[in-house]
């Protein structure tokens, strides 16, 4: 194994049991061993996402085999690499996608799972790239299908997911239509890109979504709330109309009436990223390469970062996403 001189121990998250923010406690772990196709980096920065509360909170268990430290995306430098490793060498600096383990000094990733720091890019602002572009990718782009010139609702839209969803669609000549909870966060939704942002809190998105579209509706939803919304997205959507779950932070649809999806013709679907296997992100990941690295390094489209705090206020940031009062990415400097 190729590798700098590593110490055996480094400096980690834990989730010491499920509940508030101050559970997360800085402590020494050992530094991750390697399998094949395995690299080791060392974290400059991870970003902080929902799953990492829902973790924290006992509600979403790592994967059979993953890392229990939280932690879902990281940068930094490859300082070893396991058996067969052919994409990357020792001192190459990447972003990656992991199932577990970013709250830490060292990270370990599949290299397929990978991707190299945007040319221009910070190490920072390369960690707040894998989680909420993988993610809005899947959901959509291959599960949503979204094509140029139709119009997709994007619930949530100055969340992490939210901006990216907006960045990508725009690029990708959709139209886009947000909700967001307040009129400063409607104001940056529109400087973003948002061709249309409802604030839910004062609007029905339902008839706001039906007014902003001549009364077609949207071809797709992006969904992370559930609860309500879900019917009322039958409602807000166009006949043909997709609807991706990719959330359920108000918990289950306690009334649903099929009906409007029966007569809309409509197509309902959810995901999550982290169970995926490594080759289902190994492909993900090729087509981010592929079609959105051209954009983040021609400066067509850039994260929108909120605040970073360093690791051993991870409670901090946590605290700060369950509040919902950022715009955009949180982040961990390690």
């Amino acid at each position: 194994m190729s590798a700098y001189s590593l110490p055996e121990e480094m400096a980690a998250i834990e989730i010491s049991h499920s509940g508030e923010p101050d559970v997360l406690t800085l402590v020494g772990m050992p530094v991750p061993k390697l399998d094949t196709g395995e690299i080791l980096v060392e974290v400059v920065a991870a970003g902080v996402n929902r799953p990492d509360v829902l973790q924290r909170r006992g509600h979403y268990p790592p994967p059979l085999g993953a890392s229990d430290i939280p932690g879902l995306e990281v940068s930094g430098t490859v300082v070893a690499l396991g058996p067969n490793v052919k994409r990357y060498a020792v001192g190459d600096q990447v972003c990656a996608l992991v199932a577990g383990g970013g709250y830490a000094e060292y990270c370990k990733v599949h290299e397929s799972n990978a991707l190299p720091v945007p040319k221009g890019y910070s190490l920072l602002e390369a960690a707040a790239l894998p989680e909420t572009f993988f993610t809005v990718w899947v959901n959509l782009f291959q599960r949503g299908k979204l094509k140029a010139g139709e119009t997709v609702l994007i619930h949530g839209g100055t969340s992490g997911i939210g901006t990216v969803a907006t960045l990508l669609a725009k690029s990708f000549n959709a139209y886009v239509i947000t909700t967001v909870g307040s009129e400063e966060k409607r104001r940056a939704s529109l400087a973003l890109g948002a061709n249309f942002s409802i604030n839910y809190r004062t609007e029905d998105f339902i008839e706001k979504t039906l007014q902003a579209t001549n009364g077609h509706g949207a071809d797709v939803i992006v969904d992370l709330i559930a609860g309500d919304y879900v019917a009322k997205n039958f409602q807000a959507a166009a006949i043909e109309g997709r609807i991706v779950q990719i959330g359920v932070q108000n918990g289950k649809a306690t009334e649903l009436n099929l009906m409007p999806l029966l007569k809309k013709c409509l197509t309902i679907t959810g995901s999550t990223l982290r169970s995926r296997s490594v080759e289902d992100k190994a492909c993900i990941a090729s087509d981010l390469r592929e079609k959105v690295w051209p954009l983040l390094e021609q400066g067509l489209i850039k994260p929108q970062i909120f605040k970073t705090f360093p690791l051993n206020q991870a409670s901090e940031a946590h605290a700060l996403m369950e509040s919902s009062a950022h715009i955009g990415k949180i982040m961990l400097k390690v």
